[in-house]
């Protein structure tokens, strides 16, 4: 599948926690929701997306889609399609 989302605000597991917070601060609710507790965390710069997700359980990919939907509304529910 083609990327669809704009250059300036694309991320994948592969960016750091913090990139995604600071770049986009409206994704810190989806962290939040999963009890992920990157926010404040000294590792946040170091970790990244698939990192954290590792670290506390999750599926990288329902994360990292949820997160990019904060970004753009339109992204859809399942990427592989």
């Amino acid at each position: 599948m083609e990327d669809v989302l704009e250059p300036r605000s694309a991320f994948d597991a592969d960016t750091s926690v913090l990139e995604i917070m600071d770049k986009w601060p409206e994704t810190i609710g989806v962290f939040i929701k999963y009890k992920m507790f990157c926010v404040g965390c000294t590792i946040a710069p170091f970790h990244s997306l698939r990192d954290a997700c590792n670290e506390h359980q999750l599926d990288e990919e329902t994360i990292l889609v949820e997160l990019l939907r904060m970004v753009h509304p339109s992204t859809p529910l399942n990427r592989t399609n």
